[in-house]
């Protein structure tokens, strides 16, 4: 927060007093320097920790916060997808990050980061690997709209996928597609999990597979929270409330394979009153590296 930014709370929250004596603030998301000012300038207010209360508020986003998802979403895999266009044999997964944050600045979106696999390699940090014909290539991407994050995750292949590979994503696609179903205003959080559960327990590749949904928005985790297990535990405050119109998820299945490497599909979907809709909900088979995208 700007030195004018504080200079200016400080003024709006004098106005509320006396009639307000507390301010709720987020200290996760509050730089302790803004902080210490507020309390200097505001030296008869108590300051309370209020993350939860304000996340509740947050989590069911204004048609305006929903479209800026939306843009957001469309707009990072538009990226992915010229990014795997454009890719050839020879070249390292750092360039190919780079190339990614060129794509995403020059569609409007702040780039934040990019995770992304190669080959048989599990490893998702940036680096002069290089891509031959035959690798698998993952690419899992924040980027910032107006505030609001489009956190997608998309697969490609330097080459053609053969029937193991089309098996491997054909499952991960299922979950994802699973767990979509039961998405609707006033269902249940946790049936989305019961739902992906029935799949994920029958997988022949269960010791490598992880499952994961949350709310996002202006982060990538936040409200509805449905878990308090699994690759990212929080307290499961939505697991046994009714989901509500307006709320975004972001669905992620991935297989950890030991001989194929990291396979994974990541979907950002809002609640409606009768079910869901997907954001950005292109590119989700085998795009090849090169060619045209895939349905």
């Amino acid at each position: 927060m700007s030195t004018d930014g504080i200079k200016a709370a400080i003024e709006r929250l004098a106005t509320l007093a006396p009639r307000a004596k507390r301010i709720g603030i987020e200290r996760a998301f509050l730089p302790a320097d803004a902080e210490s000012a507020l309390r200097n300038g505001l030296p008869e207010m108590e300051f309370v920790e209020a993350q939860l209360p304000l996340e509740r508020l947050r989590a069911v986003k204004t048609p305006q916060e929903l479209e800026s998802l939306r843009i957001a979403s469309d707009l990072v895999v538009d990226s992915m997808l010229a990014v795997i266009a454009g890719a050839r044999p020879g070249v390292t997964k750092r360039e190919l990050v780079e190339a990614l944050r060129r794509e995403e600045v020059n569609r409007g979106l702040t780039f934040e980061y990019c995770l992304i696999t190669a080959g048989t390699s599990l490893n998702r940090a940036p680096s002069g690997q290089i891509l031959r014909e035959g690798d698998v290539l993952s690419l899992d991407s924040g980027g910032n709209f107006n505030g609001y994050i489009g956190d997608l995750c998309r697969m490609a292949i330097f080459g053609e996928p053969d029937a193991e590979l089309e098996e491997l994503l054909g499952e991960v696609d299922a979950i994802q597609q699973a767990a979509r179903r039961p998405i609707r205003h006033g269902a249940r959080g946790g049936d989305i999990y019961a739902a992906a559960e029935e799949l994920t327990r029958a997988s022949p590749h269960g010791n490598s597979l992880e499952f994961v949904a949350h709310g996002m928005g202006l982060i990538s985790h936040e409200a509805p929270r449905l878990t308090n297990s699994g690759p990212v535990p929080y307290p499961a405050y939505d697991a046994d409330l009714p989901l509500q119109k307006g709320m975004v998820l972001s669905i992620e299945t991935t297989i950890l394979h030991p001989r194929r490497g990291f396979i994974k599909l990541e979907d950002t979907v809002a609640v409606t009153e009768s079910g869901w809709e997907g954001f950005g909900d292109r590119g989700r088979g085998w795009n090849r590296c090169g060619a045209s995208v895939s349905g």
